[in-house]
């Protein structure tokens, strides 16, 4: 395409210095320059799809670039939650070993009562038998003895009085203070109810709730003496 136009230059150069030309030679050089003139604009043409192409590929570009931030940005968070989300699991799991920890203490705490109940149901039982046991001797003691017929002529002598035999008196009925809420009561309420100190009611009312009695001694809120001493006297009913 160069030579063309190189040679449509010669052509013209050479009209114009007055030179001679054939009319072939002037018609091959019209057509060459011509020729010229299209692949000049097919290359414009050419030019112009290119830059349209290198712009459409820098718009594409930034774009991707766009998306790729965004896309990091929502990686960072979906991480950020994972790592949120894993400490929240992690604090869970640990609240929940506590509380397993705190069943398992109060269920081994129960576990005593009951043998200990257990045991003070025997002694009661075995205390009961032997009560009943000498209810039902006493009266054959407390018999009166008869004595035997004789002619009135000779009256016999009077025989010894048998000596009394001792009742026992029946105590009085103990009487039994109202159970306290360990879940509703005041501080003061406690101190005055169940005589304990003012630290160790305001643990009992910091430690709430309370689903069992024997969870303020599983918890450490009181020591196993002081419950022994005031565990007949509360309640946890909600």
């Amino acid at each position: 395409m160069r030579n063309q136009v190189v040679m449509g230059v010669v052509v013209l150069a050479a009209i114009a210095t007055g030179g001679c030309v054939s009319n072939s030679q002037y018609t091959e050089a019209v057509g060459e320059a011509e020729a010229a003139k299209v692949d000049l604009e097919k290359a414009r043409a050419q030019k112009n799809a290119l830059e349209q192409q290198v712009k459409s590929l820098k718009e594409l570009n930034t774009k991707l670039s766009a998306d790729a931030e965004l896309m990091s940005a929502e990686l960072q968070r979906v991480r950020d939650t994972r790592e949120k989300e894993r400490g929240n699991v992690s604090g869970q799991v640990k609240d929940y070993e506590q509380k397993v920890r705190e069943l398992t203490n109060a269920n081994r705490y129960l576990r005593r009562e009951n043998e200990d109940y257990k045991h003070r149901h025997e002694v009661l039982k075995s205390t009961l038998a032997r009560y009943q046991k000498e209810l039902k001797e006493r009266p054959r003691s407390l018999e009166p003895a008869t004595a035997p017929r004789t002619p009135p002529a000779t009256p016999p002598p009077a025989p010894p009085a048998s000596p009394a035999v001792a009742i026992p008196p029946v105590p009085p009925p103990v009487p039994v203070a109202e159970s306290v809420n360990i879940n509703t009561a005041s501080a003061d309420t406690l101190m005055a109810s169940l005589r304990v100190t003012k630290d160790v009611a305001d643990r009992m009312v910091a430690n709430r709730p309370y689903r069992l009695k024997g969870e303020l001694v599983a918890r450490n809120v009181i020591p196993k003496e002081t419950f022994d001493l005031i565990k007949d006297r509360i309640t946890v009913a909600q």
